[in-house]
């Protein structure tokens, strides 16, 4: 009898409920016999937490039945179901143009590492470049400056293997619709990462567990083919006509010219320095809307009561999180990158400067939740006529305040909520203790801020408070600690590019990820750096060895 195959979109399942015996729910909730379903696959799950009193699982999954049991199916307008057809995917083929020279990546991040993995597979033996250092030795740098020690220029949470999304709480969530974020997801299970990646609504790796997953990743690149050098910086390029010839890479106090067919520029945000060398050589740029504001911490058990109730603890819930919109002083205000059981850190990459960031391991069990709250940023703040850099600036500018206020040492200017809400100094921190390694100097963050950032802030702090609350104790608790400054949620410029994924100004130019300003996370710019190789691929032959 022929078959088909039916997805269906939301189906509760009890948290009680074992993954092992959702298919008796699923049966029930489609009026079959569990017999009748076959190949059982459980897509997403998603926590419905609308009700504290009444909180489940809601779990898409997919199936084959026969035509007939498949057709009663669709006529039930309350199941959604939907017919599955099997989607094929165009082969990507090698082009015909005989390269000039070599394919280089330049930048280990997630842009970069997926699309020297697809490279290396697909035979192109890429040459790959990263500034800072592998991950075990990149680990010990960061540690030992969170523990009073000296930054190092090179490899820190921006520079080294794996971006800065090795320092963060690895979330994989996306809002882009694209065949390749399934792609990701497989390829990081391969690697090693937690399978249920591929299951969850808000899926996320952890610190921990990214520590060993992208040296995995690594080593397959390498496996395949491709040539991997650390503490190699791109320092120059050379365009001639308008197209991109070869690249200067600095390693061991010297310089190397290599000879490139095409660059596939993966540096991330933080290499201010890349920025200016391209800008010099003449490659177009754009200043672009990027977001600023501070770090705010509040108990996580707290959190959990206030998101799950009763519920709270529950060992399939996991620690809770929180998304929140708002306006104040006419500009959007909102939490971004949310570590639940998490801890601030030091981000910084460059002497003089004070960035923080947020950081989760997989269990996200430690005592504090935190996210950043930052306030829109547009162009009409800082950009200066015929200077795509002037972001840039207008960022270093208040960064360099931040190091100041915390007093020269990488401390971070911190403030209690209720000073900050006061707009006094503060003296000391209450019940929340900051997480923030090496040390907080508290400050008055409305000396640290552009004035309309922290009146945004203010503004928008109430109807925070309005939307979470328990225990007698709302967002904007007194002791809930604000740490500054979060400058680097995304680019403030943009690398221009054509839909081919090459610069307007230079060909065999690929600018990808964050730092070209097309990707806001570990996932969407690993699959901007997978259309990037696409590209390089259906453009040369791959007899590049």
């Amino acid at each position: 009898m022929r078959q088909s195959v039916i997805r269906i979109p939301a189906v509760k399942q009890a948290l009680s409920l074992p993954d092992s015996a959702f298919i008796d729910a699923l049966a029930r909730r489609c009026k079959v016999v569990p017999a009748q379903i076959c190949n059982l696959k459980i897509l997403r799950q998603s926590v419905d937490a609308r009700d504290k009193n009444d909180i489940f699982l809601m779990t898409e999954s997919e199936f084959t039945c026969d035509e007939k049991t498949a057709q009663k199916l669709l006529a039930d307008k309350t199941l959604q179901a939907k017919l599955v057809k099997e989607e094929k995917r165009d082969p990507l083929c090698p082009g015909n143009e005989t390269p000039r020279g070599r394919v280089v990546v330049a930048g280990l991040g997630p842009g970069g590492l997926f699309a020297a993995y697809l490279l290396a597979k697909m035979g192109y033996a890429p040459l790959v470049l990263e500034r800072g250092r592998p991950v075990a030795e990149r680990v010990a740098d960061v540690e030992s400056f969170w523990r009073g020690g000296a930054l190092q220029d090179e490899s820190n949470v921006a520079f080294g293997e794996g971006g800065a999304g090795t320092f963060s709480d690895g979330k994989l969530t996306t809002r882009i619709k694209d065949a390749r974020a399934e792609d990701v997801l497989d390829i990081l299970v391969a690697c090693g990462a937690p399978a249920d990646i591929r299951i969850r609504a808000k899926p996320h790796i952890g610190t921990d567990k990214l520590r060993e997953v992208v040296p995995a990743l690594r080593r397959e690149i390498a496996r395949l083919g491709g040539e991997i050098r650390f503490s190699a910086k791109l320092s120059d390029i050379f365009v001639q006509d308008g197209e991109l010839r070869a690249v200067e890479i600095l390693q061991n106090g010297g310089t190397e010219r290599v000879e490139c067919a095409a660059l596939l520029l993966a540096t991330g945000q933080a290499a201010r320095d890349t920025y200016r060398m391209l800008f010099n050589r003449g490659v177009q740029m754009s200043p672009k809307a990027f977001a600023l504001g501070v770090r705010a911490e509040h108990p996580q058990t707290w959190l959990d009561a206030a998101q799950y109730g009763s519920f709270a603890g529950h060992p399939r819930l996991g620690a809770a999180e929180y998304r929140l919109t708002g306006q104040g002083a006419g500009r959007g205000v909102y939490s971004f990158c949310m570590c639940p059981g998490g801890q601030v850190v030091a981000a910084v990459s460059a002497q003089g400067q004070l960035v923080v960031n947020g950081m989760s391991n997989r269990a996200r069990d430690g005592q504090n939740a935190n996210a950043a709250l930052v306030v829109q940023i547009t162009p009409a703040d800082f950009a200066e006529p015929n200077n795509p850099l002037s972001g840039l600036a207008f960022c270093e500018h208040w960064e360099n305040i931040a190091y100041k206020a915390g007093g020269n040492n990488h401390f971070a200017p911190a403030q209690r909520m209720e000073d900050f809400l006061a707009g006094r100094k503060s003296r000391g921190f209450g019940s929340i203790a900051p997480s923030y390694a090496p040390g907080v100097n508290p400050c008055n963050l409305w000396d640290c801020l552009p004035p309309f950032a922290a009146q945004a802030l203010a503004e928008a702090l109430p109807g925070f408070a309005r939307q979470i609350r328990a225990n007698g104790l709302n967002f904007a608790m007194p002791d809930a600690v604000l740490t500054a400054i979060e400058s680097r949620t995304s680019a403030p410029l943009r690398i221009d590019r054509l839909p081919n994924g090459q610069s307007t100004s230079t060909r065999n130019l690929y600018p990808v990820g964050e730092g070209a300003g097309y990707a806001g996370g570990i996932v969407s710019a690993a699959v901007d750096g997978l259309r990037a190789a696409e590209q390089i691929i259906s453009k040369f032959a791959s007899s590049m060895r």
